[in-house]
């Protein structure tokens, strides 16, 4: 394994221990709630400490997307994709016309066009802010860019104590001023229909930092992990908080419901993610619960990880396509509703196909407490556009109470 990553540390060195304890603090299985209740819908008044404005008066507090979630009763099964805003649209390369993709992210005016995009055009039952999970990084100063064809690309990755230094406290009214404005302006032209916030899991973006960029293998991720504890657990706290800030931002702007995305998460064993993942992923997602919106949990290739991922403080758990929803949703209890899970190559079949399995999904997601239709993983650039607008029709044509 890469031993560059931790023969220059010192496992003594001057680390804030409480977080190298903390991979080891892992939350216990939370209890369940009935729909309504402080998890799913939030207990507050017109507005929180914050100045959060109360969820329950939001236009969108109705939409069968949050009644989902909340697994209260719907007219039809709600829908929208991953990775919806761009990719696949003709629409959206032609506003991105000679902008990389990270000035995109920043700039409200294009963040509010290209979201609204696939809204449009497919009918979804949510828009999904258009925003990449290395976004926070940038606005706090790390050098990363995203390389087409490759993905996040770090300058300087962090491979010991000084690197660190680049992961500074967040400044929410300074470095999120751009986020604040184009979730306003959404939230004012989407009116009913609910914002999707997101926001990057703390080993997702991890991996990034300290491999450089993607990785199969995620080799120096858990070189650090287990040769490196104390490194590895330091770096995750910032990223927790680095995250949950950002995604605080999203709501207190007016977002209706998060979703953390642990794309990686599956490279992991149940062991190693309860015990040096877990507990920062929780940290994200309890810093949230005082809003009262509805926060979804994400991975790929997390079959093994549904119970614990769920027990992170999820309401809504995301599964890929290797899981079918009803054997998902026996493993992490009624308490939970559930998102997905059609295998995005499904939409490269022929049209038949596409029915039969949207259909399939549908019929095991009728037997959990909750249903939100998606992929199971985002929408690739080359998906016909066409064809996703048909299965937004099908599912609410097909689940229709």
């Amino acid at each position: 394994m890469h031993d560059s990553v931790t023969e220059s540390l010192n496992p003594a060195a001057d680390l804030d221990q409480s977080a190298a304890e903390k991979s080891t603090d892992v939350p216990g299985p939370r209890s369940g709630s009935a729909p309504g209740s402080s998890r799913a819908s939030g207990a507050l008044g017109a507005s929180d400490a914050s100045g959060a404005s109360d969820p329950r008066r939001s236009p969108a507090h109705d939409s069968d997307f949050l009644r989902a979630a909340r697994r209260e009763p719907v007219s039809r099964t709600p829908v929208w994709f991953m990775r919806q805003a761009g990719r696949a649209l003709p629409e959206y390369k032609k506003v991105r016309t000679g902008i990389p993709m990270l000035d995109a992210c920043l700039r409200p005016d294009l963040v509010t066009e290209i979201t609204l995009q696939p809204v449009r055009r497919y009918g979804v039952d949510a828009a999904v802010l258009y925003s990449d999970i290395v976004v926070p990084l940038k606005a706090i100063g790390v050098e990363v860019e995203i390389v087409p064809n490759v993905g996040p690309v770090i300058a300087h990755p962090v491979r010991d104590l000084s690197g660190l230094d680049q992961i500074r406290p967040l400044d929410p009214a300074t470095d999120l001023a751009f986020a604040t404005e184009a979730v306003r302006q959404l939230v004012g032209e989407l009116g009913s229909t609910p914002l999707i916030g997101f926001g990057g899991a703390p080993f997702t973006v991890a991996s990034y930092l300290i491999e450089g960029g993607p990785s199969k293998n995620h080799e120096k991720t858990k070189a650090m992990m287990l040769g490196a504890p104390e490194l590895f657990a330091a770096l995750m706290d910032r990223l927790a908080d680095l995250t949950a800030g950002f995604m605080r931002v999203q709501v207190e702007a007016g977002a209706s419901v998060v979703q953390l995305f642990d794309s990686w998460a599956g490279a992991l064993s149940p062991r190693d993610y309860e015990r040096y993942v877990m507990p920062h992923s929780a940290k994200v997602l309890d810093s949230l619960a005082d809003l009262g919106v509805p926060r979804i949990h994400f991975g790929v290739g997390t079959g093994e990880l549904l119970p614990l991922m769920a027990a992170a403080g999820a309401d809504v758990v995301g599964v890929d396509w290797r899981v079918p929803l009803d054997e998902a949703s026996r493993r992490i209890g009624p308490d939970y509703a559930v998102q997905g899970n059609l295998d995005p190559s499904v939409m490269f079949a022929p049209w038949p196909v596409i029915e039969t399995r949207v259909r399939e999904v549908l019929d095991e997601g009728s037997r959990t407490p909750g249903h939100i239709f998606n992929l199971g993983h985002g929408v690739t650039p080359d998906m016909d556009p066409d064809r996703l607008a048909r299965v937004v029709e099908l599912v609410h044509e097909a689940s229709a109470r």
